[in-house]
Order: structure tokens, then sequence, then C-alpha cells
């Protein structure tokens, strides 16, 4: 499968090009970005064939079976409509919209061309969290009853631009981070929650936008989930718990694009460190994409997913602003 890579940013060039090309038969052919400079200047760097500047010469190129998206997220609508109208395969990073509404177009117009459409939320693709979800699903802590995740970080500087200060782009730590939480919770409880009660702050590095969040989400079960997101932290490692009837696991410095972290059981018995897979999360996600593109599988997420994590960290937003419960409307997804 050869790619083309819309949007010449820095989590291509760190994690998905080397992914791409970890698979069997994949290639990266172009590369599109807005400076005609900047993006020969990636090209080059990558060993990418070719750059582009206007997105319908990259998508008419019949060399090109898929897209990864990863401009600012007021752009990945348009681009993955244009994409799939293209009739190419699609990776969009997170979120896949500015709104729930644009994310179910998004699904629905790639359901109606035949194309795999997925969203590449990385953390469920992790070794630690695959152990964990599987240390749950085979009863080791009992009936689930609560869940804390806390992803409360320092943004990188380089990472920040538009993240801390443009509200258009989407940005804000709501639509950066906890969406990706939001996904996790629902990749470990299977199940999706169903209203949020939010507090957000700016809070020293947010200019227009929210940098810190910390939220209550009911679920159908019972299950009782927090969450708490932050660029401004430096110190307060991030990880997650589960707690259950017979047990509880700890996960630690798992909310990370690194294959690292640990994942320690505690029950009756004690403390169990529990081995997990330490590939790349991006080689895992990139092979599952090839196999759902082959007909043999599906995407590690695939674009229902990315509509429903969106929906949560809407819910979360609308919460925080209005200062009330909000039920989480997934549009119908």
């Amino acid at each position: 499968m050869k790619w083309g890579l819309i949007g010449a940013s820095t989590i291509a060039a760190e994690h998905v090009i080397g992914a791409i090309r970890a698979q069997n038969g994949n290639s990266v052919e172009a590369v599109l970005s807005s400076s005609r400079e900047r993006g020969a200047a990636y090209a080059e760097r990558h060993r990418i064939v070719r750059a582009e500047t206007d997105l319908d010469s990259l998508l008419s190129s019949p060399v090109i079976d898929a897209v990864y998206i990863s401009t600012t997220n007021e752009k990945h609508r348009d681009q993955a409509l244009a994409a799939i109208a293209a009739g190419k395969h699609v990776l969009c990073e997170k979120p896949l919209a500015m709104s729930v509404a644009d994310a179910r177009a998004m699904v629905h117009a790639a359901a109606r061309k035949g194309v795999v459409f997925a969203t590449n939320h990385h953390l469920r693709c992790a070794g630690t969290h695959r152990a964990a979800k599987a240390a749950i699903a085979e009863g080791r802590i009992g009936k689930v009853l609560s869940m804390r995740v806390f992803h409360a970080v320092l943004l990188p500087k380089h990472l920040r631009g538009w993240r801390i200060d443009n509200p258009d782009a989407g940005g804000g730590v709501i639509p950066d981070i906890t969406v990706h939480d939001a996904d996790t919770v629902r990749f470990y409880l299977d199940e999706d929650p169903e209203r949020v009660v939010a507090q957000a702050v700016s809070s020293g590095l947010g200019q227009g936008v929210e940098d810190s969040v910390m939220s209550v989400w009911t679920m159908p079960s019972g299950v009782m989930v927090q969450s708490h997101e932050s660029f401004t932290h430096p110190f307060a490692g991030s990880g997650l718990e589960v707690h259950g009837t017979e047990g509880s696991i700890f996960a630690r410095n798992v909310m990370t694009q690194q294959p690292k972290g640990t994942v320690t059981l505690v029950n009756a018995s004690g403390e169990t460190e529990l081995p997990y897979d330490s590939g790349n999360l991006y080689d895992y996600a990139l092979a599952a994409f090839n196999r759902a593109v082959s007909g043999t599988g599906r995407p590690a997420a695939d674009g229902v997913d990315g509509v429903k994590s969106l929906a949560v960290a809407m819910a979360v937003r609308q919460s925080a602003h209005e200062g009330r419960a909000v039920d989480v409307n997934y549009e119908g997804m």
C-alpha cells in the first residue's frame, strides 16, 4: 500500500512514517504542506518521493492508496471527505472533526464509498493497556466499580503553538487529550459514557482555550469514572486505575506514545506485575489498518470510535462552559 501524508507534521515524522514503512509493501509516496519550502524540506528529510501543496493533486494520483491526515483539527473534515471521494483509505488523527455531526458525516461517506476509515487513537494500541484490559476481562479484579484516569502533563514547547492559543484550529486540552482518554475508557469498559460533569480552567499556558480539565462520567453499568487532563503539570505523572470487587489495577506512566510503563494487579494475594507486549504502538495500529484494507480485520480504532470519543470530549467542554451536567450526544451513532 502506498501512502500520502496530508500534513507535514511532527507526529508523522516521529511515529507514523516509520510505522508505515514497517509494514510489508508499504511506502510513503507524497506529503502535502501548505508551504512549498516546508514540504520540500520535509520530503527530503524523510526520504519521501514528492511534496505537494495542492490536495487535489495528491489525491488524483493513482499511485496513492491511502492517506494519513495530521493537519490542525479544523481541516480534518474537508480533507478526509476529499480523500474518501477520491477512493482513498483514510487514517485520521483525533479529534476527527470540530463537531460530532461532521465526524459522523466522514464515517458515513467512507461506508458509502467502501473505503477503510480509521482514527489514530494510539493508546489502545499499547501493550500496557491491552494487558490491563485482558486482566479485567479474565475477571481478575472481579466486578469493575470505578476507574480513574490521570493524564496531566506539561505540553512540550515544540507542540504548543495552536494547541494553546487557537480555538478555531481546535486548540485546548479537551480536544487534544480528553478525547484520547475518552477512547481509552471506552476501550477498557466496552461501554459509552452517558453523562458528564466537568470543570475547566486556563491556568497559565492556555490563551483563549482551556489548559486543564477535570470531569466525572456516568456509565450505563454504574461504573464511576473520573478523568483529569492538563497541559501544565510537569511532575504529575500519568496513568490510570481500575478498581473492582476483587482487586485493582494500577497502570503508571502508560498514557504515552512510547511502549513503556508498569501495570500492577493488587488483590488479596498481594501485588503482581503484569507482563505486556512492548512493541511499537504505531506499528500495531498500522498493521491493523493494513489488515482492514485487505479485508481480514478491523482498524485498532475505527471511525465510530473516533465519533464517540469526540462526543464525550464535546460533552466535557459543554459541561465545563455551562456549569451543569451534560448528556453525551452521539447523534445516533
